[in-house]
């Protein structure tokens, strides 16, 4: 069986870290040959590039596969991926992201491969979008679609949107969970020496927040919440782990409302350093706009953490409300507030929701299970053929 996963750039994120881990995993598999085409990585976002160090033929740069929409680069992106299908004659084409998914698909059907599966990890349209990139990337999808095959979401909530828009039907879509290594997070940390190092006391009740420094993730929404949780919790951090280019743009916001002493900027962290910063904090906070499942919902709840979250996309599917976590509805500021409040006062109730999340996530999120879940429909699809 050979495979090509292709994805328009390796950053540290979910999507990414999804995608690497499912290629090195299936890469293990005796009678799979695989191969990750990408485009080349930039920015402040880090690379995930280094894991592929020891591997001599895995990764695959395409130069013109870039996230920005240009005619000729994408064109000439095509064009390459075609000539790599062609020469590497895979039996399946797996594509992810938005630009990827859809240069990816098209190529592949063009190289007459056999089966072509995208994942889905995220809304690549919706109500965040002005209206006319709205309609153009929901076309965009729409035609990709009658190329695809099958669909991968890590959330019941992408395929109810992509049904409702038209695209696929209920038997071409496949849930699985975006699977992690869960040990280094059940792992004994030294939580005060990382405490320490981020100048933050024994007796600080920290909230931490896992994402891009960028526009949806909820940065915003933080910003206006925060001179109200500190006047009612002096004692409050926030420890924001992440980069990107608003980095410095929110660090303005934070000295406008005068809560620099209460705002921690972690930076971009190694994902191997991401489970003793989350193991550090009291709880974990989720206030994105636009995400598949973020993959810090899970990792908190490996580590035990309690977590506050808007109900946008897949985040319901794991934060199940009093009982992993504490759901609020969509844009509710004044909910997050006082579910922040409550978690702060009370200690058994943050016991109790991170236990069951740990449970939860026990299961459903390792890496073994996600490869495995994508083998078996590798298989299924081909034996259909």
């Amino acid at each position: 069986m050979r495979i090509a996963h292709v994805i328009t750039r390796l950053i540290v994120g979910g999507a990414q870290e999804n995608t690497v881990s499912s290629v090195l995993g299936l890469n293990k598999k005796k009678d799979i040959t695989i191969r990750l085409y990408s485009g080349p990585t930039n920015g402040p976002e880090g690379s995930l590039e280094s894991d592929f160090e020891s591997f001599s033929d895995l990764l695959h740069i395409v130069p013109r596969l870039t996230r920005p929409i240009n005619p000729i680069s994408d064109y000439l992106a095509y064009v390459n991926l075609i000539r790599e299908f062609k020469k590497f004659r895979p039996d399946i084409v797996h594509t992810h992201s938005g630009k990827a998914g859809f240069i990816g698909r098209l190529a592949a059907k063009k190289a007459k491969v056999q089966k072509i599966v995208d994942s889905i990890h995220g809304p690549s349209f919706g109500a965040y979008q002005g209206q006319i990139a709205n309609a153009l990337f929901r076309k965009a999808e729409q035609i990709a679609a009658t190329h695809t095959d099958h669909f991968i979401t890590v959330a019941n909530a992408m395929e109810k949107q992509y049904l409702k828009a038209g695209i696929g039907d209920p038997k071409s879509y496949t849930r699985i969970f975006s699977g992690f290594n869960l040990k280094p997070y059940n792992s004994d940390h030294n939580t005060m020496e990382v405490r320490n190092q981020l100048g933050i006391s024994k007796d600080d009740f920290v909230v931490g927040k896992i994402a891009r420094l960028f526009d949806l993730k909820g940065h915003d929404s933080l910003f206006k919440i925060a001179p109200f949780l500190i006047k009612e919790l002096p004692n409050i951090r926030f420890l924001l782990i992440g980069d990107g280019p608003l980095k410095e743009k929110f660090k303005n916001i934070v000295k406008k409302i005068k809560c620099e002493k209460n705002f921690i900027f972690a930076g971009l962290v190694s994902p191997s350093n991401i489970p003793s910063l989350i193991n550090s904090i009291d709880t974990l906070i989720h206030l994105s706009r636009r995400e598949g499942l973020a993959r810090a919902l899970p990792q908190a709840m490996a580590a035990s953490k309690p977590i506050v979250a808007f109900d946008y996309d897949g985040a319901g599917e794991v934060c199940l409300n009093e009982k992993t976590g504490l759901l609020v509805d969509r844009g509710d500021k004044e909910e997050v507030i006082k579910s922040i409040l409550r978690l702060a006062k009370d200690q058994k109730l943050c016991e109790r929701l991170g236990q069951s999340g740990r449970l939860f996530v026990q299961d459903k999120f390792t890496i073994e299970r996600m490869v495995d879940d994508q083998y078996q429909l590798y298989k299924r699809l081909l034996s259909t053929s």
